[in-house]
């Protein structure tokens, strides 16, 4: 009994030893652990194209090169053809905020003055219910927060596209040796666990990359719809770029359609009041779109998580890493809900006998 006690008491110091410094490791690896879950988001995303090209008969990984080559192409090809303008307008865009904030203060004056307050009194209100240099400064520096912090989790700006291009390689590798890859990390995991941890390599696969996949084509298809709805509702002028800032803020669930109607919406109020609020409904039916036909057609039919998780992972992600953490790590939630499914919920309902299993028929 004194021995069992001593043993326990070892033990249990021995892990008092090692968690903590095995914490410690973790963070000092927090960039090689965040490029490592962005190459794993990448893999699950082109997985199901690199498996229907190797089905065509060409080996993985002469596939896996084709696709990445192909991918980069498009990319660069985009960038030069719609690339400079979507910079010139952004850059336009900039440059006239100040102005299109005070015909917003001026709006607001004349609405004011309608309701019989004076010069002073519309002045002192404007200033407390529109505080435009201190919504700047906020904005400005919840901006560079936002990115400050993604910049320190991979050391700055040469950290970050070293961070994105050991991604792109490590995703790729994972990809043109996947098999090989998870045999040996299943096999560190002991009898029966590596057998359910193999059956369960797919079904995380497939709602990972469903994920980033359909918040892709979602973002895609809006922002191709606004920027062609804005040039018909008169802003021309910069409807690319807005429907590029709408299309890239879409990608982050909840919090980004909102993000991305607010340029559209300061470029629209100098055009009028009707164009404000042509400009408002086109946001709200695009954003109607989404929530009840796009994100359930091409997003919630393969990735089944909870808006409330998805809502969490997205506050989370940001507050620790930053716009990247925002992008990656819902997908990361998305995974994870299929192992709690699969090895906790779905055997402890069989148990309970509350889980009918399926039946085949012979």
């Amino acid at each position: 009994m004194n021995n069992k006690r001593i043993s326990l008491s070892l033990t249990n110091i021995v892990l008092l030893i090692i968690l903590p410094l095995l914490v410690v490791l973790l963070w000092q690896l927090r960039s090689l652990i965040v490029v490592l879950m962005i190459a794993v988001v990448i893999a699950a995303t082109l997985a199901p194209i690199v498996n229907t090209t190797q089905k065509v008969g060409i080996p993985r990984f002469l596939a896996v090169l084709i696709i990445y080559a192909g991918i980069i192409a498009t990319l660069t090809l985009f960038g030069l053809i719609v690339g400079p303008t979507v910079a010139e307008q952004i850059q336009r865009l900039i440059g006239k905020l100040p102005v299109y904030l005070e015909t917003l203060r001026s709006l607001l004056a004349d609405l004011i003055l309608r309701f019989g307050m004076d010069d002073t009194g519309a002045a002192d209100l404007i200033n407390q219910l529109l505080d435009l240099q201190g919504a700047i400064s906020w904005a400005i520096r919840s901006s560079q927060q936002l990115v400050i912090r993604s910049y320190s989790v991979t050391r700055g700006i040469i950290g970050t596209v070293f961070s994105a291009l050991l991604a792109l390689l490590l995703s790729a590798y994972m990809l043109s040796n996947s098999k090989q890859l998870l045999e040996d990390i299943i096999n560190l995991f002991p009898a029966p666990w590596n057998q359910r941890l193999a059956a369960q390599i797919q079904p995380v696969a497939i709602r990972m990359g469903g994920y980033i996949q359909g918040r892709i084509l979602v973002s895609g298809i809006l922002g191709i719809v606004i920027s062609v709805s804005l040039r018909f509702l008169g802003l021309s002028e910069l409807a690319l770029g807005l429907g590029v800032i709408a299309g890239f803020t879409n990608l982050i669930p909840f919090f980004g359609p909102v993000i991305g109607a607010i340029p559209a919406l300061i470029v629209a109020i100098p055009q009028g009041g009707l164009s404000f609020f042509s400009v408002l409904l086109l946001f709200v039916i695009i954003q109607n779109l989404e929530t009840y036909v796009l994100d359930p057609l091409l997003v919630g039919s393969s990735v089944k998580v909870s808006p409330l998780y998805q809502l969490l992972a997205v506050l989370g992600g940001t507050q620790v890493l930053g716009i990247i953490g925002a992008l990656i790590v819902p997908p990361w939630i998305a995974g994870m809900g299929v192992l709690l499914e699969n090895l906790y919920i779905k055997p402890k309902l069989i148990a309970e006998g509350q889980y009918d299993l399926p039946h085949h028929s012979d």
